[in-house]
């Protein structure tokens, strides 16, 4: 047996803890979107009027910053988890495992990218002397075009994810670690989170279709990823990963 193949294997033990605390990540995920989205960004961000948004931003900077800081605290979290899916997974099979972690990791970096967006509108809305010179007209108008931008990142940033969802379910499946339900599950989110972002860039006029889009990536996005966490929390798969083979002594041709 090759002792480096063996020590890259975790030990039934080892892929539950890892399984929960990933769990624990998800759980930290979404009390932290559920902030920063509704406290704030749904809260202080109007769309079509960047005025009304700069004025929500520069008079509740604080809470502003929290939601910013909440986003970030939920990238580096996406990290951890893309590590601790692999973890959990690789011993179904090192590539489609890493594959899974590769795109949550691209997600991730997207979506930190995104929050620098936010950054900006804070530093246009409450910059004072260092931006005052742009008017506030200009000012507004840049606020609006930087929480855009964040959306725009972010929209990108979940086509990677919403892959992800869809190899993670793949994996389950094919591997019988969790029921088919679940992985149906996780496709339908992954393919909803796709298809939400390629509907905002090709259709004219997405807010026709806004609110039938909503329900669409809301409805198997929360029952997927619900359920993988708690899959996860309660140990992630249950059967021992499979003992790598011994190595077999080949004839060398003298």
């Amino acid at each position: 047996m090759d002792p480096t193949t063996a020590s890259s294997v975790p030990t039934s033990a080892a892929a539950r803890s890892i399984a929960r605390w990933a769990g624990l990540g998800y759980l930290a995920i979404f009390a932290l979107a559920i902030l920063a989205n509704f406290a704030v960004v749904t809260r202080m961000v109007t769309p079509d009027d960047p005025a009304a948004t700069m004025a929500a931003i520069a008079g509740d900077a604080a809470t502003f910053r929290i939601g910013i800081a909440a986003f970030i605290a939920i990238a580096m979290i996406d990290v951890g988890l893309a590590w601790a899916l692999h973890q959990v997974l690789r011993h179904t099979g090192e590539q489609r495992s890493l594959l899974a972690a590769w795109l949550r990791l691209a997600y991730s970096i997207v979506f930190a990218t995104a929050v620098t967006f936010m950054a900006v509108a804070l530093h246009l809305a409450t910059g004072g002397d260092a931006v005052a010179g742009l008017g506030d007209e200009a000012r507004a108008a840049w606020v609006g075009t930087a929480m855009t931008a964040f959306d725009t990142a972010w929209l990108i940033g979940l086509v990677a994810f919403g892959l992800h969802l869809i190899v993670v379910a793949r994996i389950l499946v094919d591997a019988r670690l969790a029921s088919r339900a679940l992985g149906i599950a996780l496709i339908l989110a992954g393919g909803a989170y796709i298809a939400d972002t390629f509907a905002h860039v090709l259709l004219p006029d997405y807010a026709a279709v806004a609110d039938v889009m909503l329900a669409v990536v809301a409805i198997p996005s929360m029952v997927g990823e619900m359920w993988l966490t708690v899959w996860l929390l309660r140990g992630g798969p249950r059967t021992a990963p499979a003992k790598p083979r011994r190595a077999t002594r080949e004839a060398v041709p003298a």
